[in-house]
C-alpha cells in the first residue's frame, strides 16, 4: 500500500512542477509603440499669424494637411499626429493589456481668399505613456 501512495505522490509533484515551469516560461511582459502622421511642433504652429499667412505659409511650416474640409468658398485644414503606446503581462494564456493613445491636433480656418483666420491646436501626443494594466495612466 505505501509503494502506491508513493507512486501518486511522484505523480502529483510530477504534474505541479509541469505546471511550475509553463507558469515561468509562458509567461511575460511586452510593450509596444505606434504612430500615425508626423508630429506636430508648436513653434512651426506658432509662426503662422491669422490675418497674414495663406495656405502657401501653412504648407510650407506644416506639409500637406490630413484632412481638407470645405465650408463654403471657405476652407478647413485639419492636422494631427497620433502616438499609441501599449504594454501587457501574459501568465500562460491569459493577458492583461494597458493601451494609451494621445493625439496632437490642429484645425487651421481659411477665408476664400485663401488667408488664416483661426487656428486651433491640442499637443497631447508627447504625454503619451507606458503602463502595466494595473497601473493608471495619467
Amino acid at each position: 500500500m505505501a509503494i502506491r501512495s508513493r507512486i501518486g505522490y511522484e505523480a502529483v509533484m510530477r504534474h505541479l512542477l509541469v505546471a511550475l515551469f509553463a507558469a515561468v516560461f509562458l509567461s511575460g511582459c511586452f510593450i509596444s509603440r505606434e504612430r500615425a502622421n508626423e508630429p506636430l511642433q508648436k513653434a512651426q504652429i506658432d509662426s503662422l499669424v491669422p490675418g497674414t499667412s495663406t495656405a502657401t505659409d501653412v504648407v510650407t511650416a506644416l506639409g500637406a494637411p490630413t484632412e481638407v474640409v470645405q465650408l463654403g468658398k471657405r476652407s478647413a485644414w485639419r492636422y494631427d499626429f497620433t502616438a499609441k503606446k501599449t504594454s501587457g503581462f501574459t501568465l500562460i494564456i491569459v493577458t492583461f493589456v494597458n493601451t494609451d493613445a494621445r493625439s496632437d491636433r490642429c484645425w487651421l480656418f481659411f477665408d476664400e481668399s485663401d488667408v488664416l483666420r483661426h487656428v486651433g491646436t491640442t499637443l497631447d501626443a508627447e504625454d503619451t505613456q507606458y503602463a502595466m494594466p494595473w497601473q493608471e495612466v495619467d
